[in-house]
């Protein structure tokens, strides 16, 4: 098409130049640097300053976008994405922001602002003081600008990570501290911890009591929470799974790692609470306790409750030595107090319970308890051992072996293996609750 202007003598002249495209503008305004409440402020100046110059210049804004994110990683940005998309279906054909570095950070998404302009999608980014369309000069000075920008991230990255490496080596840990400790609120003293007079003590009994009376993480939870009533300095009652986490802080005696999982570890300036020493008889009692739970099953365990406060009921082992040499295991059940940390039920011998549970058959018809198989088994294995090993052939008209249920359930229960055990009383139809020491079943069986 042709378009007629006026010369200079008012006669109409031809040109070839086109009429000029009309652009849509998308006004897009960002901010993540700064407090929230600062980025609604910042990105409400940008908003004011640009629309003054779509005044200015006649420029149609047909939206305005915010966005409180950063830019420093390519596709990460929900309403920048969004505005490609809108610009690739026509919706926009250019950009109203308040300088380059608010659209792009990164090289992946100035190189598809790049491209929008190559396709002819984009026709112009404005920003306050400069203009960029598809020339060649101009694309070139976007790059050059937004490439800066992603040239400042990198170099302050860089500068950070030097800062806190070199607060490690001055032994400060760049973080907040730990409980037990209290962060210095100098600005001349960044990064410095104080003891906490409040808490470091508690920490303390609780290295203490792990290493030389080998309370569990368990019963320290419920002395934390019921008898000290302790607290973090924000209020929060530590968890069971920051309990065994604060027991494994090697900051406690002095050493951090920085960052964790770095193999990067420092001597620390602050006051140790503990020493090394009381430290590693911790570790150790641990470990044991994680072995013990792993290796160690009881035969009644998951299978009885308490009947005084409804937790479950966990096993325990002593080992006695004796004047001849002999050493004797006893096992004992006793409430976990998971319910309860004050439950009163005590503890009970291994003995008395398969005594009451025997006790309890007796009350029962136990004869289709699922046994029975087992019995077969017993019976068939006891013949082959006399054939094979005896050399005793079954006689031609034997007897048939009369199976007694009871007889066979207290050999399981006193002799059997644990799997054996908790097979059998996995057959009762109610559950076994231990109350005053005393086992019963938590409802009546029909006889």
């Amino acid at each position: 098409m042709t378009n007629l202007i006026k010369g200079s003598a008012g006669a109409a002249t031809s040109t070839n130049q086109p009429l000029p495209v009309k652009v849509a503008y998308c006004l897009y305004a960002r901010k993540s640097t700064e407090s929230e409440e600062q980025q609604v402020l910042s990105i409400d100046s940008q908003i004011k300053e640009m629309i003054k110059i779509a005044d200015r210049d006649g420029l149609e804004i047909a939206e305005i976008r915010k966005e409180s994110h950063s830019a420093k990683a390519t596709g990460q940005r929900e309403v920048f994405n969004e505005l490609l998309k809108d610009i690739r279906s026509g919706k926009f054909s250019g950009i109203l922001t308040w300088a380059p570095d608010r659209l792009s950070r990164n090289a992946g998404d100035l190189g598809t602002l790049v491209d929008l302009m190559d396709q002819k999608s984009l026709i112009e980014i404005r920003t306050f003081s400069q203009k960029f369309t598809n020339s060649p000069s101009e694309k070139f000075m976007l790059m050059i600008l937004c490439s800066t920008a992603k040239l400042e991230n990198d170099n302050k990255s860089e500068n950070v990570k030097r800062g806190l490496r070199t607060r490690c080596e001055q032994g400060l840990r760049p973080s907040m501290a730990p409980t037990g400790y209290l962060n210095e609120k100098r600005k001349d003293k960044a990064c410095e911890v104080i003891v906490d007079p409040v808490r470091a003590p508690i920490i303390k009994q609780m290295f203490e009591k792990v290493a030389n009376e080998q309370w569990s993480g368990r019963r320290l939870y419920a002395w934390l929470r019921h008898e000290v009533k302790f607290k973090t300095a924000t209020g929060k009652f530590l968890a069971l799974g920051n309990i065994y986490m604060l027991l494994k802080k090697t900051f406690y005696y002095g050493l951090f790692e920085y960052p964790v999982g770095s193999g990067n570890w420092y001597t620390g300036q602050h006051t140790p609470i503990i020493t090394k020493e009381l430290y590693d008889r911790v570790q150790e009692q641990l470990v044991r306790s994680e072995i013990n739970k792993d290796n160690k099953e009881f035969a009644f365990t998951r299978l009885i409750s308490c009947g005084v406060c409804g937790s479950g009921v966990t096993a325990c082992e002593k080992y006695k030595n004796q004047q001849n040499g002999d050493v004797h295991r006893y096992v004992y059940y006793r409430c976990t107090k998971s319910k309860d940390p004050h439950c009163p039920e005590g503890y009970i011998k291994e003995e008395e319970i398969i005594e009451q549970i025997v006790n309890i058959l007796d009350t029962l018809d136990i004869s289709e308890l699922g046994i029975r198989h087992k019995f077969k088994d017993e019976i068939t294995r006891y013949n082959k051992f006399r054939k094979i090993a005896l050399g005793k052939n079954r006689e031609k008209n034997p007897e048939p072996e009369e199976f007694d249920a009871k007889s066979y359930a207290v050999y399981l229960l006193t002799e059997g293996s644990i799997t054996e055990k908790r097979e059998l009383l996995s057959n009762l139809k109610s559950r076994l609750v231990l109350k005053n020491r005393i086992i019963t079943l938590a409802v009546t069986v029909a006889q």
